[in-house]
């Protein structure tokens, strides 16, 4: 009999993403571990229940059939789970450590939902990837979300919010920046051991541009420091000020007005931020349900 609902859970992972790779992500688990579970699936029913295709995947007509069961199977446990949450009777806060980005400008819009999705006091913890993975392991937290994985052992990372860094300045910019352009305008930076300027030194990279040789005005440790540098910088003569940010940290300055961005032809900055925990916690039911209502949640739901 089929127990194993960590597989069925794969399964429909598998069908929503359309594709073992991207499955792999959201799961946490290796891309060779999506393949041996559905083929566990797939010898238990003796039936193919999905054909890989160069654009995706399609389900067999069993596979039709295992998901339907499997789709009524999942809002069962979910509604098992609530139930489980509330015998637990969590009286400790729930702690959430975030790096800087997720934690001041992501979590705010959704974490009064949260507390009233868990029925559960949840308090936020804010610092670096590395400081915050480190109170993961040392269990001073119970769920990590985090701009760029840092690896650690015995932890799952998920693939959780698309993230861009975006040019942008105080002054007006053209439509769409020319890589070669950059080297005119003033910059404000973040420190070079900051995972905003490794990612914007390995895009530039890809061009030949090297950010230590822009025009750098000011070095600053923080993405509402070199934010607020920004948009006090002075707007006389001809060669605005610049900066490469997080979209969800100037995305109300950008929608009121008071700063500008544009596009760099031929470059794209993006990132992904993941939800993680400690390995040793997959199946606990409170971390499930926390985990997966902010991975089912945009900055604005």
């Amino acid at each position: 009999m089929l127990k194993d609902f960590a597989k069925l859970e794969t399964f429909l992972t598998v069908v929503k993403e359309k594709s073992f790779s991207k499955a792999s992500k959201k799961l946490g688990i290796s891309q060779p571990a999506v393949t041996q579970q559905i083929k566990w699936l797939e010898d238990y029913l003796d039936n193919r229940i999905v054909e890989r295709k160069k654009n995706g995947i399609t389900l067999t007509k069993t596979g039709e059939e295992l998901y339907r069961v499997a789709l009524r199977l999942d809002k069962c446990v979910s509604h098992v789970e609530k139930d489980i949450i509330r015998i637990i009777n969590k009286e400790l806060t729930f702690v959430i450590g975030a790096s800087f980005t997720i934690g001041n400008y992501v979590l705010p819009y959704c974490l009064n939902d949260l507390r009233e999705a868990i029925n559960n006091e949840v308090l936020i913890d804010v610092d670096t990837s590395e400081h915050i993975l480190d109170k993961l392991l040392d269990k001073k937290i119970d769920l990590a979300l985090i701009e760029t994985p840092v690896t650690r052992d015995g932890v799952i990372y998920k693939e959780w919010l698309e993230d861009e860094l975006v040019l942008f300045s105080n002054s007006e910019l053209p439509r769409q920046v020319k890589p070669e352009d950059l080297n005119n305008f003033n910059w404000i930076c973040r420190e070079e051991d900051s995972h905003t300027r490794k990612l914007a030194a390995e895009v530039f990279g890809e061009v030949g541009l090297e950010c230590k040789r822009f025009n750098i005005l000011s070095t600053v440790s923080s993405q509402t420091g070199v934010k607020q540098t920004v948009m006090k910088a002075s707007k006389s003569g001809d060669t605005p000020t610049v900066s490469l940010l997080s979209k969800f940290v100037i995305e109300d300055e950008l929608n009121a007005g008071l700063l500008h961005s544009a596009p760099i032809k031929g470059l794209k900055f993006k990132r992904y931020f993941h939800v993680v925990y400690l390995k040793e916690r997959k199946h606990d039911a409170f971390i499930a349900k926390v985990s997966d209502f902010i991975m089912g949640r945009s900055r604005k739901a």
